[in-house]
């Protein structure tokens, strides 16, 4: 992987001006990056040289990204793949995550989201010991002691509503849909209740909201939630 020393990302899509796009983008952001036009020239490249994590498109000239990443899990390969897919399709989501995928973006994409996801997918995978600590906004979060201040003040939360908390707090002043959160705090894949969702918001907005002169967690009403904090 030329370039930087950060985390090693593996761009593989067919389209020269997106591999070029997303190649600059992310060098830029402190990534480190190769990039790849199929399927065969990915399996290559991550024998050769493990990254990090993998950018796959779902429609490749060779084999699709599915049957990529069935191969790369079945030979041992653990790390993160964000499946990049033509279309807002729920079946083309399911079927990257039933497969093993970590996340996935809608083509056309903003490349602001693309670094957004990467960051909270590596920020699961690569524990580091300075990234036990989590803020957004006014919240302060430990992932290792499991405790939260929101303006210097405790909050008391159950081991759920800290888990759905840490996901809004990694993806600040994003929206994120209910089956992008059913997914990722109750690892769900699309079968869950939706509706466990909007209990659980309601539960942290009742314990937050009482410590801040406006609600943090919004609704974003056809869309989803998102939890406002100011860009410093």
């Amino acid at each position: 992987m030329t370039g930087n020393k950060g985390p090693r990302i593996l761009i593989v899509d067919d389209e020269p001006s997106i591999r070029e796009l997303l190649t600059t983008s992310l060098r830029f952001a402190g990534f480190g990056v190769r990039s790849v036009s199929n399927g065969a020239q990915t399996i290559s490249a991550v024998l050769e040289e493990e990254p990090d994590l993998i950018i796959l498109d779902v429609m490749l000239p060779d084999m699709n990204g599915f049957s990529v990443t069935k191969r790369l899990r079945s030979a041992g390969y653990t790390a993160p793949i964000l499946f990049l897919t033509a279309k807002d399709d729920t079946e083309d989501k399911v079927m990257g995550l039933t497969v093993g995928g970590d996340d996935y973006v809608t083509k056309p994409f903003s490349l602001d989201e693309i670094i957004a996801r990467i960051k909270a997918i590596l920020r699961r995978t690569i524990q580091e010991d300075e990234d036990a600590i989590i803020t957004a906004g006014p919240l302060t979060m430990d992932q290792d002691t499991h405790e939260v201040n929101m303006n210097g003040t405790p909050i008391e939360l159950s081991p759920t509503e800290f888990k759905l908390l840490r996901y809004l707090m990694l993806n600040p002043n994003r929206v994120l849909s209910k089956a992008q959160i059913l997914d990722h705090v109750w690892e769900y894949d699309f079968n869950g209740d939706a509706g466990i969702v909007e209990s659980y918001i309601s539960y942290l907005r009742r314990k937050l909201d009482q410590y801040s002169e406006e609600p943090i967690i919004q609704t974003k009403r056809g869309f989803g939630y998102m939890l406002k904090a100011s860009k410093v």
